[in-house]
């Protein structure tokens, strides 16, 4: 590549359910703004913006074009993507192409989701045919459901187990003071009697519809050596993906994304010399939609042996003071504004790499980290980020 590419800037809202006190681009607006203080650059500073969100959630067409002035893009190049639930992942991976080829020096990624806008539910539903994609018509819950209810058949874990990956998940966001649910969960117990949505997933076990934006300033080599002694360099990233659309079916019910999380991580760990990824990468942010698919990705980016991603919970190994922290920041179950939160656990990586993540920041030392994102059109894409290169 012409260019080494380094993230310079973090900025995040502060996610909710609900943000009727600013419209779109006021909120993404909010993202922008912390990511250019963090970066200590102004708008005229930035070079070309990338953006990404779900616009059929939300029911507003080409949102991009309207918020030019909140996100420094005016007169400005860039482009606006969308590739289902990894948005936030993939434009990551356009703004690091084009800076990685030398075409900008100053570029701003961002993504984003104003959930309360639209109906986000509705828009999964209605995308395909109740025919062809019968699969993908029960919607995003009931797929989890199945993927849940497989995992459980296939690994021996219990619904316990599901319930302290939430507890994990709690305790990060309650650390956290950017994330959407800060439950304060005490047990096991107050899990277990939280109602059912598709037997066996319960309400607590799957992610909220959040509204928040996250945005990153990434920078060349050149100018992030003069900007920051903290860059956190982007060591490399992947995207594999699959047609999911059979008939009467959706991707493989192990896992939405079982092939091609497998397929990524093995191709990313390969060519960046990783050969046991719980020694060789520190932590991991990790897109998990449900406390159940957070144990099966253990297992699909290989932290562990197939099958035994409950084992690492029930040891405390993927907690924050454990061996391998996963999700420090409470991640998806606790916040899931869906464009923008591939986006964030790139953002998060790039804090702890940092040593920035306040409360939530994990306490072994962070060198190495790696970031994740699925979407239900069966892609993966993942990241690499890294202290040093």
């Amino acid at each position: 590549m012409a260019n080494r590419v380094a993230i310079v800037g973090v900025g995040q809202t502060y996610h909710r359910s609900t943000r009727r006190d600013v419209n779109q681009q006021e909120m993404v607006g909010e993202a922008v703004r912390a990511a250019l203080a963090d970066a200590q650059l102004s708008a005229k500073d930035i070079e070309a913006v990338f953006t990404s969100n779900m616009e059929t959630f939300e029911g507003i067409y080409l949102p991009d074009h309207l918020m030019v002035d909140e996100v420094a893009a005016f007169g400005k190049p860039g482009l606006k993507v969308c590739t289902g639930g990894t948005s936030g992942a993939s434009v990551v991976a356009e703004g690091f192409h084009f800076v990685a080829a030398g075409l900008f020096d100053l570029a701003l990624v961002i993504g984003f989701e104003k959930q309360d806008t639209g109906d986000t539910t509705a828009a999964i539903t209605a995308s395909v045919t109740p025919v062809w994609g019968k699969g993908v018509a029960t919607g995003a819950i009931g797929e989890f459901a199945k993927q849940a209810l497989t995992y459980m058949q296939r690994s021996g874990a219990k619904e316990e187990h599901a319930c302290m990956v939430r507890l994990k998940a709690d305790r990060g966001a309650c650390r956290n003071p950017y994330a959407h649910l800060r439950l304060g969960l005490k047990s096991v117990e107050e899990i277990m009697k939280s109602g059912y949505l598709v037997w066996p997933l319960r309400l607590l076990d799957f992610c909220p519809q959040s509204c928040g934006a996250c945005a990153l300033v990434f920078a060349s080599e050149e100018k992030a050596r003069k900007m920051t002694n903290k860059p956190v360099w982007i060591a490399d990233l992947i995207t594999v993906h699959q047609e999911p659309f059979r008939a009467g079916s959706f991707g493989d019910p192990t896992g939405l994304e079982t092939y091609t999380q497998e397929v990524a991580a093995e191709k990313l760990y390969k060519r960046n010399g990783i050969t046991n990824p719980r020694r060789d990468i520190c932590m991991a942010e990790i897109y998990e939609p449900s406390n159940w698919e957070e144990m099966s990705l253990y297992e699909h980016f290989h932290f562990c042996e197939k099958n035994e991603g409950w084992k690492l919970v029930e040891k405390g190994i993927t907690e924050i003071e454990g061996e391998f922290p996963v999700n420090p920041s409470g991640g998806v179950i606790a916040t899931n504004p869906i464009g923008a939160t591939p986006t964030i656990r790139v953002a998060e990586a790039a804090l702890q790499i940092r040593g920035d993540a306040g409360e939530h920041q994990v306490t072994r030392d962070v060198h190495t980290a790696v970031a994740t994102a699925l979407g239900g059109p069966n892609w993966t894409v993942m990241t690499l980020l890294k202290r040093s290169l």
